[in-house]
């Protein structure tokens, strides 16, 4: 994988998934890395898998989020398997 600026102002679209009621929207964040986590951790996995991150205009989908947040250079703690 290409060296990735986990530092990047990034934006979160989630998917417009109709079989899953949900009110998570468009977000902004100051880095890559929160956007990332926020992806993996916190959205339904039907809304992950239609989602997408913009980071210097470059999107990113679902697996390429995965694989970011899975490799060992992503910056940020992991929320602990239950």
């Amino acid at each position: 994988m290409q060296k990735f600026d986990f530092e990047a102002p990034a934006e979160l679209f989630p998917s417009r998934n109709r079989k899953v009621a949900s009110k998570i929207k468009y977000r902004r964040f100051d880095n890559a890395a929160a956007a990332i986590r926020y992806a993996m951790e916190e959205l339904p996995e039907p809304l992950l898998l239609g989602a997408c991150i913009e980071i210097n205009e470059r999107r990113l989908g679902h697996q390429e989020i995965r694989a970011l947040y899975t490799s060992e250079f992503y910056p940020l703690k992991k929320k602990q398997a239950a």
